[in-house]
This record gives C-alpha cells, sequence and structure tokens, in this order.
C-alpha cells in the first residue's frame, strides 16, 4: 500500500497517509516523504502510536539529530525523558506532574508560545523538526505554523533587494528576554552566545527564496540596533499574517513534521496548571551553517 499525500492549500501543508510510522521506513515512502516536505514544508500524520526510540528511528532517515538544548539549560534538575534525541515540550516535570506556576523550567518553556524557528540560535541550526502529540488538552494548546517562502514572496521588490544580504544574530537568551526570562549563569551565556544567521536564504531543494526569521534573533551586523529590531519585527508581523499561517489542532497521536528552513512556529495558549501537554519532538540538523549554504562571509565578533 502506497502512502497518499494530501495537500492542505497548493503549496503549504499536506496531511500523509497509508503508513505506519512505527515500522521501518521503506526507502520509497521515505523519499516520498522528503518529496512532501520539500513541496509543502508542513506534513501531518495522524494515529501515530509512537514509542521515543520509534520517533528517533524514523528521524534518523533525514540526517543526524540535535541532542536537546534543554539537558544544557536545565542540568540540575530530574528529566522526564531517557533519550537525550528528544526534547521534553512539555508542561510537566520529571515525575510527569504539571509544572508549578513558578517552575524555572516553565518560564522558559512559555517561550515556545513566541514565534520561532527551532535551533536557529545554534551554528548548525535544523532541517526539519518531528513533534509527537501524547497528551493533548481540550482547549487550546494549538500550533501554528507560518510560511517563510509565500511571506518572501510577497515583499516588496525594495525590501527583497534591501535585505538580501543581512545576517543576523540569533541567541536562545533574546527569546527569553523578550519574556522576562534572564536567568542564565555564566556557563549558559558562554553556550547561547549569539550565533549568525542569513535573513534570507535559497532553499536547497526546491530553488525557492525563503526568509529566515525567529524570536530568537535580536541583531543584524553592521546595523544599529532599535533599527534592526524595528526591522525583524516588521518582517515577522508581515509573515504571520493570517493567509501565510496554519493552525494546526492537535489529536493525540497526531505526529506533525516541519521544515524549519522555511516556517517559524508558535505554541498557543492553554490552561497549563489544569491539564497536561505530552508533546516530544526529534529535531534533524541542517547540511551546514546558513550563511555557509548563502556563501555569505562572515567575519567572527
Amino acid at each position: 500500500m502506497s502512502i497518499t499525500v494530501t495537500p492542505t492549500k497548493p503549496d503549504f501543508v499536506a496531511e500523509i497517509s497509508g503508513i505506519d510510522l512505527a515500522q521501518p521506513l521503506k526507502p520509497a515512502d521515505r523519499d516520498a516523504v522528503e518529496d512532501a516536505i520539500n513541496r509543502y514544508a508542513v506534513v501531518v500524520f495522524h494515529d501515530q502510536k509512537l514509542t521515543d526510540g520509534q520517533q528517533i528511528d524514523f528521524a534518523g532517515h533525514f540526517g543526524p539529530i540535535h541532542s536537546s538544548a534543554q539537558r544544557a539549560r536545565h542540568h540540575s534538575i530530574k528529566h522526564r525523558l531517557e533519550r537525550t534525541e528528544i526534547a521534553d515540550i512539555s508542561n510537566l516535570d520529571g515525575d510527569g506532574k504539571v509544572l508549578e506556576v513558578n517552575a524555572r523550567r516553565r518560564l522558559d518553556w512559555l517561550a515556545n508560545r513566541l514565534w520561532h524557528t527551532d535551533s536557529s540560535f545554534k551554528p548548525l541550526p535544523a532541517y526539519c523538526s518531528i513533534l509527537h502529540g501524547r497528551s493533548i488538552p481540550p482547549v487550546g494548546g494549538h500550533t501554528e505554523f507560518a510560511d517563510l517562502r509565500a511571506a518572501y514572496d510577497a515583499l516588496p521588490d525594495a525590501t527583497k533587494r534591501r535585505i538580501a544580504n543581512f545576517v543576523a544574530e540569533h541567541s536562545l537568551m533574546t527569546s527569553r528576554a523578550k519574556l522576562g526570562f534572564a536567568d542564565f549563569d555564566e556557563n549558559e551565556r558562554k553556550a547561547f552566545a549569539p550565533v549568525p544567521q542569513v535573513v534570507v536564504r535559497r532553499l536547497q531543494d526546491s530553488g525557492r527564496m525563503s526568509l529566515y526569521l525567529a524570536s530568537h534573533a535580536g541583531a543584524i551586523r553592521g546595523m544599529a540596533k532599535d533599527e534592526a529590531e524595528r526591522l525583524l519585527k516588521e518582517l515577522i508581523d508581515h509573515a504571520t499574517q493570517r493567509k501565510f499561517v496554519y493552525t494546526h489542532r492537535w489529536r493525540v497521536n497526531d505526529l506533525v513534521m516541519w521544515d524549519d528552513r522555511c516556517t517559524m512556529h508558535r505554541g498557543l495558549e492553554f490552561d497549563d496548571q489544569r491539564y497536561k501537554r505530552d508533546m516530544r519532538r526529534a529535531t534533524v540538523s541542517d547540511v551546514a551553517p546558513t550563511c555557509e549554504q548563502m556563501g555569505v562571509a562572515v567575519a567572527a565578533e
């Protein structure tokens, strides 16, 4: 039985059916999934009952897997998940209980409600992310995705020319600071020092141009801080207009895979002191830093 790809929009978001991801992935199915990601950027698989190991095995078909940055940020607490390849995107503590309102990991986790791109704060950012919904709140907790390819296409030509070679600096501390979270020790500040990423990139597989944005971006090299912050906000506001955004309303055992090179996403609010939301993510590395991919030379700072 071959898989079926059903687009939600002509070039953004598709559902894939006819496949059990708990089983070994056939080469033809692997290629079909990659083709769907390259075209639609976000793909949804329903009714996928997976262990952490099976999710990791599936992700491994698409490249090396990032180790979760949570271990570096929260090294002194009990972690719920054993495998470092899986990021715990939940409101649960090490014993599976709802995090207290002032828990450090909860305050850090709230930044997932900002528009962002996974791992753009790493020198080698993400190619794609694979998120599995194990427990879903009855109200809220959706995930929104923005198509940065379509957003780029819709920019005025003058803006495209202006931003063509801009390099932004991304840091995990930048996104957390937007919510007033600044509780980083010296080791963490070194680990999450800003890294350069292009603002506009060409996607290697499709050849399409795309914006590359995130709440992690706080500066643009060679530009005054206030001007850079204003421009980044304008670009994010433009890219997150409703016409560019898809809202995923989760079902238990949904698995959603998206292309981090050309999308932003954010989690929407829910009553996280009342309901459990157990989400687990594997993140696959890109092939090279964005500046290298675009042939942009950047000096060390």
